[in-house]
């Protein structure tokens, strides 16, 4: 801890003596703390203090390149200095009307009983400044040791003060590892409900913070057994009802799971750094399965179109929880088209099938690839070293295209001018319907040479 300590010297030690001689605390706390005792690096520094937040901000001011006051509602001014940013908030302590959204603030006089307040006590450490002693009032070096999380007093107490701490202990578990205290999980169950007052804005950044941590089965499963999936992601826990398409005797929750964790190792394709789209994209996947699963006579059970269905469903619970229409149009559209491949049988696709899959998935083809070759996990290794090869054969062809023809930026041969230049018609509908028609033919004859392009192009006219 000192090392990381010493290495943010150059923040806390300025900013510690500066509080101190204007007669306030200071004190690091929270994450930072946290994660310096387990030697993780942070350049995004909390701390808490006794000065309120029109000094707190006077005080920043003179010390930082530029300030903000976003959370001042909530005590909290905001700065940054080089690479650091800092975030200052006044002793306090909050809890929510039983029918409110929004936390009401009560600013508070002691860091004891701020540090009370806090969701774990892994979160209620922190290290008072300038002189850097350590406050651990509720046991939290004790609990990271342990890898547990607790909550500083009653976890009743604290999830109906903010009921999104529920969702944050499914979120740290997921991002440190760490097991959930029986009290907590119990807590948790039994006051699942009370995730309703909260926003559907918070809940999703909670949800998103969960997916791109390192170890995030643990956080859905947390979320999964204690209920609070059925309220927040509730196409989750119905998965657990359904059989894969093998009937191999496995849910397809399980297979979800693994299908996000084989993502997860292939996102070295995509940069390396977690990708939520992809992730999210792979838990959603198979979620139209329980609208569409039909037992056969032979007992067999199918669940066809659930690629289409499951679309339609995952863009309906984006929409819910306000994310982005970017990040919706992308995670469904790999959900769309996630079976694609499998009729891609041992490579007889035309390379016309092969520029429309490129054409398809668009700017998301990378994440298809990755999506395609994590959906892969039966325990039969010669059937998955059969379709791993396959795929590969996919992606030789797909680029092998992509060099002969620019299948990224596929376009007809002919543009509109000339659309209506060889027409004689002037800008409307036809046009439209023209180069829909020439782009069809570029997609089953590649490319064509412009005489042979204006010979297709009179010939559907006229058969018009």
């Amino acid at each position: 801890m000192a090392e990381e300590l010493d290495r943010v010297a150059p923040v806390i030690d300025e900013l510690g003596r500066r509080f101190a001689d204007a007669g306030h605390e200071l004190a690091l706390v929270g994450g930072p703390v946290r994660d310096a005792m387990l030697g993780r690096h942070h350049n995004d520094l909390d701390f808490t203090t006794s000065a309120r937040p029109e000094e707190t901000e006077r005080l920043l001011k003179a010390w930082a390149g530029s300030t903000w006051d976003m959370g001042r509602a909530f005590g909290t001014i905001g700065c940054r200095r080089g690479e650091w940013q800092v975030e200052v908030t006044t002793y306090r302590s909050e809890h929510y009307d039983p029918d409110s959204r929004k936390p009401s603030v009560d600013f508070g006089d002691t860091l004891e009983g701020d540090l009370g307040r806090r969701d774990f006590t892994v979160n209620a450490m922190a290290v008072r400044l300038p002189g850097r002693e350590v406050e651990d009032p509720y046991g939290g070096v004790v609990d990271l040791a342990h890898r547990v999380l607790r909550t500083p007093g009653r976890p009743e107490d604290s999830f109906s003060d903010d009921p999104l701490r529920m969702m944050r202990a499914a979120r740290f578990a997921a991002q440190l590892g760490f097991t959930v205290d029986e009290g907590v999980r119990r807590a948790m169950t039994e006051m699942a409900g009370r995730i309703s007052i909260i926003s559907a804005e918070r809940v999703r950044d909670e949800l998103v913070k969960l997916v791109c941590a390192p170890y995030p089965r643990l956080g859905l499963t947390l979320l999964v057994e204690t209920g609070l999936a059925e309220l927040v992601l509730p196409e989750l826990p119905a998965l657990k009802l359904e059989r894969d398409e093998h009937h191999r005797h496995k849910d397809v929750y399980e297979h979800t799971l693994t299908v996000l964790e084989q993502a997860i190792d292939l996102e070295h394709r995509l940069g390396g750094a977690p990708d939520f789209v992809s992730r999210f994209a792979a838990l959603m996947h198979d979620v139209g399965k329980p609208r569409t699963r039909r037992f056969l006579d032979d007992g067999s059970v199918t669940f066809h179109h659930h690629d289409v269905v499951g679309a339609k469903i995952t863009r309906k619970r984006m929409k819910a929880l306000r994310f982005s229409n970017d990040e919706t149009d992308a995670v469904c559209r790999l959900v769309e088209l996630h079976l694609r491949f499998h009729g891609y049988g041992s490579g007889e696709w035309t390379d016309s099938a092969v520029r429309r899959y490129v054409r398809d998935a668009g700017d998301q083809l990378e994440r298809l690839h990755v999506l395609t070759r994590a959906d892969c996990t039966t325990r039969n290794q010669r059937k998955a070293s059969r379709l791993a090869r396959t795929y590969d054969e996919l992606e030789e062809r797909i680029d092998r295209l992509s060099e002969e023809e620019e299948l990224a930026a596929i376009r007809p041969d002919l543009d509109g001018n000339a659309i209506m230049e060889i027409l004689g018609i002037g800008p409307g509908r036809e046009v439209g319907q023209a180069y829909q028609h020439l782009l069809e033919l570029r997609m089953d004859r590649g490319p064509m040479s412009p005489e042979d392009a204006r010979e297709a192009l009179l010939a559907w006219w006229h058969e018009r």
